[in-house]
């Protein structure tokens, strides 16, 4: 449902602030379960889009097996929170690091991606030492180049080499085939999952030929969640996103602008020349991120001839034909933000709302737990 201004409760506070639609919350999150369920795919989600334990623990009532984490500081405070079963999608590099993770490994159960020969003699030291094999899954790398091993001999050839290691118990393998998001259309994003399902097939053939035992193949971004009639081997997908949405899941056709359920309230605050107007958001509330397939920093609600041509770190800059657009100082607005995961981390709690009432604010458990 798309709000006008005259809709946003007179109790919530100065611009600019975050609203969180909680019932388009709870329709993503159950769309979501089901159709996973349909396909026979768990789903962990990454927390990283929200970092808080109350969106986390809606999507564990609606069936995920558990989460996924980028840093081990979130995982930290989720399981202070009292979850007990973490996925940390990140190397584990470094003695202070291994130490937080090993009272983790203790406490929780807690996996962890690895991709690297340092990473793995790091890991196989808190699985002797404590008497608890560590639960690892081989990051694949899917493209990005930002992590991970080479399909082919490369990642056989490594998974092989860890094996030897004591204390660490390998369960399966990671990927992320982030260029998915480079999609212009659901054509696009399924033959991208196609893709992706049939290099991860591959990669599990070439693994278990080799003797080595792959019982989790976690994979799956919210374009290729959504897709997911088009995914083959998958057991688990990491969506994060989807409990969202935002532009560039707009502009891929994966959503509608009814399912962004993260918005931006701002407020216009100066006009210094016909066809341009200031609002009180830049960088520090919305995000400096661009939308493969758009431009501007975000989709104003219900004003699509308002474009938001720039942001600083406190302003934004709109520009508007004035001969066909009325805007006045004063004047409050909504947006979409391109990037919806970067938004609840520069917050310390969001907006919770329903018809456009505020009913509840939430608490960002994990904001700033980017270590």
């Amino acid at each position: 449902m798309t709000r006008t201004n005259s809709e946003i409760s007179n109790d919530t506070p100065a611009t600019p602030f975050v609203i969180v639609d909680l019932d388009v919350v709870e329709r993503n999150i159950g769309r979501m379960a089901e159709k996973l369920a349909q396909y026979n795919i768990k789903h962990r989600p990454h927390i990283k889009t929200h970092k808080s334990l109350r969106l986390a623990n809606l999507q564990l009532a609606a069936g995920a097996i558990g989460i996924t984490v980028a840093k081990l500081a979130e995982a930290e405070v989720f399981a202070d929170g009292g979850i007990g079963d973490i996925l940390i999608a990140f190397p584990i590099i470094g003695e202070r690091n291994l130490k937080r993770l090993e009272r983790l490994h203790t406490r929780i159960q807690v996996a962890v991606t690895v991709d690297s020969w340092e990473a793995a003699q790091g890991l196989s030291t808190i699985g002797v030492r404590t008497n608890k094999p560590v639960r690892v899954l081989i990051e694949l790398d899917g493209g990005l180049h930002r992590g991970g091993r080479q399909p082919g001999n490369d990642i056989v050839e490594f998974a092989l080499r860890i094996r030897e290691l004591p204390g660490l118990q390998i369960e399966g393998i990671m990927a992320y085939f982030g260029l998915i998001y480079q999609s212009g259309d659901p054509q696009a994003i399924a033959s991208a999952v196609e893709t992706e399902s049939i290099s991860i097939a591959e990669t599990v053939s070439n693994l278990r030929q080799a003797g080595i035992t792959i019982d989790i193949v976690s994979s799956g971004s919210t374009p290729a969640a959504k897709l997911c009639e088009h995914v083959r081997g998958i057991t688990e997908v990491r969506a994060g996103n989807y409990i969202f949405n935002d532009v560039s899941a707009v502009q891929m056709g994966i959503a509608e602008e009814a399912d962004c359920a993260l918005r931006v309230a701002a407020t216009v605050v100066s006009i210094p020349q016909p066809g341009m107007a200031t609002i009180d958001a830049g960088t520090k509330t919305l995000t400096s991120d661009k939308a493969h397939h758009r431009e501007g920093f975000g989709i104003i609600v219900g004003r699509p001839e308002i474009y938001i041509a720039a942001l600083n770190e406190e302003h934004g800059m709109l520009r508007f034909d004035p001969e066909r657009v009325a805007l006045s100082i004063g004047d409050r607005i909504e947006i979409i933000p391109n990037h919806s995961c970067v938004i609840p981390n520069l917050n310390d709690s969001i907006y919770g709302m329903r018809k456009g009432v505020v009913t509840e604010r939430i608490k960002i458990d994990a904001r700033g737990s980017n270590y």
